[in-house]
């Protein structure tokens, strides 16, 4: 009993609590991946993406991080309500897992090693990755199909930016 007469859960009995761990998981899991997928895009951005040829349409660098991070935030809220019903040993956590180390390799082709022309391929694969991912969630949890759709919108925007810095830069 707490102080006032009220019996006094600690989180691991509330079950409401318990039930959103596995949410807290997926945002670490997802938001980690954008972290350390970070560390190979800020130190170029001041010197080897600053001397690139942009497109017109490039936004603002300093809009880059919310939008991922809003995005990245999303992706984990659609796999966890997928994860509610499929369980992690299922094709839809497959293409899940599958379109997020394309997600952090992209970083790290264009970013680390300046291939912009294996970033282009490489983005074209994370487009139908993340195509199959939606489709798949919305099988089984119609919001988890939308919320994806933000990110397959921001990616395929992502494309056709690397393929202009593609052209733009010599390939």
């Amino acid at each position: 009993m707490g102080r006032f007469g009220m019996n006094v859960l600690d989180s691991a009995e509330d079950p409401k609590q318990a039930q959103r761990r596995p949410l807290y998981y997926f945002l670490i899991v997802t938001l980690g991946v954008g972290a350390v997928a970070s560390l190979f895009t800020e130190p170029s951005i001041p010197t080897w993406y600053a001397g690139l040829h942009h497109p017109a349409i490039v936004p603002p660098t300093f809009l880059f991080a919310p939008v991922w991070t809003a995005l990245y935030i999303l992706m984990a809220v659609a796999a966890w309500r997928v994860w509610r019903k499929t369980g992690l040993k299922s094709l839809e956590m497959a293409a899940f897992g599958l379109q997020l180390a394309l997600n952090f390799a992209w970083s790290a082709i264009f970013f680390a090693l300046h291939r912009i022309s294996a970033a282009l391929i490489e983005i074209a694969g994370l487009d139908l990755a993340i195509l199959a991912t939606t489709f798949l969630f919305f099988r089984r949890d119609r919001l988890a199909g939308l919320l994806l759709l933000p990110y397959l919108a921001w990616t395929g925007f992502a494309s056709f930016l690397t393929h202009a810095f593609w052209r733009l830069n010599g390939g």
